[in-house]
């Protein structure tokens, strides 16, 4: 790699990109539709929740796992985030932008409220940042490493489905996924987005400024949004409890 900025030559991807998008956004939709005709007896005081976050899971699962999958494929992407290209990390980033096109059309129909639209800011930051990856075809790698975040996704709409079928806090299986979850988010979450920054810090000069400015402000708000998230199930899942059980213990 040379010391200078790597800009687009070409905008083929938009076509292709576009197309799985489209055929991404149907099929959460369709699933979307079943998972609601799906909702147990336990969680029908919140139907709309049960199916978002079971269609999210099912996202988290097929892109964590086919991220993993993309590097180990084509290993020379983990070398070169820029320019590196495979069909099948493109295919992914746009099946994932097809994801997140239903999940805000879906909160902007029926969930418009304060933590719906915190996930909306969420959603544009995806939708700049894979936009730019998938019309130019540059920055595959760096998309595709950001998806590796999802695998800790599973874990934590595991907990959300669990909370809504009303399992207690004590339950074995509720514990079990906590601490997988917050081990997870540690890992694939918070060291993942630290790599990322450190990442776009050292090659800098290869990344043109408008780039950087995006990709500055999107981690910026992203690190922000985990570091609130961190605390909140910190503070419900382990901090909480371990208050009530002393008051119990007195």
């Amino acid at each position: 790699m040379t010391d200078t900025e790597i800009w687009p030559e070409k905008f083929d991807g938009a076509v292709y990109g576009l197309a799985v998008v489209i055929t991404s956004s149907f099929l959460f939709y369709v699933f979307g539709r079943i998972a609601h005709v799906l909702t147990p007896a336990s969680a029908c005081h919140s139907p709309w929740r049960w199916k978002n976050i079971l269609v999210s899971l099912v996202h988290a699962v097929i892109v964590g796992t086919w991220a993993c999958l993309s590097f180990y494929e084509t290993p020379k992407m983990a070398e070169d985030l820029i320019k590196t290209y495979s069909t099948s990390a493109h295919t992914l980033i746009s099946f994932s932008f097809g994801y997140f096109v239903y999940d805000m059309w879906d909160m902007m129909i029926y969930q418009r409220n304060r933590h719906s639209f915190e996930l909306m800011g969420h959603h544009v930051v995806i939708f700049i940042c894979f936009g730019i990856a998938i019309v130019t075809k540059l920055y595959i790698g760096y998309a595709v490493v950001a998806l590796v975040i999802e695998i800790n996704s599973i874990f934590l709409h595991i907990r959300q489905l669990l909370q809504i079928c009303r399992y207690s806090k004590n339950n074995s299986a509720y514990r079990l996924n906590s601490l997988i979850n917050l081990g997870t988010f540690v890992v694939c979450r918070i060291s993942v987005m630290a790599w990322m920054s450190r990442w776009l810090l050292i090659n800098k000069d290869l990344v043109p400024l408008i780039f950087y400015s995006i990709g500055s402000v999107g981690l910026a708000i992203m690190t922000v949004m985990n570091i609130i998230l961190f605390y909140r199930l910190l503070q419900s899942d382990f901090i909480k409890k371990n208050e009530s059980k002393k008051e119990n213990s007195h």
